[in-house]
């Protein structure tokens, strides 16, 4: 009878503590990274920073304390809804979107369960009959060289071919494969076409 309550007792104090791990777990969220980018310039992140979140909202909020900027938002008949960003409201056709690994997701920042390693970009854009705008995707693929890539909102990647680089107050356009070679360098490299929104930075 003893051995059997205590294995009893084992069970349920396994379970109890497979339990409150969940939810610590749930509440401090994911370990994922932030970038946001205003109107004409990064308001956080270019090189983007590492966040624990558990939504792609609770991502901003955490990268408006850590780089201490403006967030407003609102409770729509949607849910909630990101009004202004530092000092850009959004105002007609433009406004604040998200997206999660180069994708827009069909459903509320709020509602976007992030995982760890996932990557949110908060962004201005402005809309037209074709969608929202592009985002660039910079990476390294060798010693000062570089891919740019252009994500529509279903996170399809095509090489942005019209795309410049800027380093070191030096401009580089880039091949119809979206690639190009700077020379060396020391500041950071990003990337930059007309009617989407800027990249990443790469060192």
């Amino acid at each position: 009878m003893e051995g059997g309550f205590v294995a009893r007792r084992l069970i349920v104090l396994v379970t109890v503590i497979g339990l409150v791990l969940t939810l610590v777990a749930t509440a401090s969220g994911a370990s994922v990274t932030v970038r946001v980018e205003g109107k004409t310039q990064s308001i956080f992140g270019s090189s983007p920073v590492k966040v624990e979140a558990p939504n792609a909202l609770v991502a901003l909020d955490a990268a408006s304390i850590s780089g201490e900027f403006y967030v407003q938002v609102i409770q729509a008949s949607f849910g909630p809804y990101v009004s202004q960003v530092g000092r850009y409201p959004g105002a007609g056709a433009s406004g604040w979107v998200f997206k999660v690994n180069g994708v827009s997701p069909p459903v509320g920042a709020d509602q976007v369960i992030l995982k760890d390693g996932d990557e949110v970009l908060w962004y201005y854009a402005t809309f037209s009959d074709t969608g929202g705008p592009a985002t660039l995707a910079l990476k390294s693929t060798k010693k000062n060289c570089y891919a740019v890539s252009s994500f529509d909102d279903a996170g399809k990647a095509t090489p942005a071919a019209r795309a410049q680089v800027s380093v070191d107050g030096r401009r580089f356009k880039v091949d119809a494969a979206g690639k190009v070679c700077v020379g060396r360098h020391i500041g950071v490299v990003r990337s930059y076409a007309v009617g989407a929104t800027r990249s990443n930075a790469v060192k």
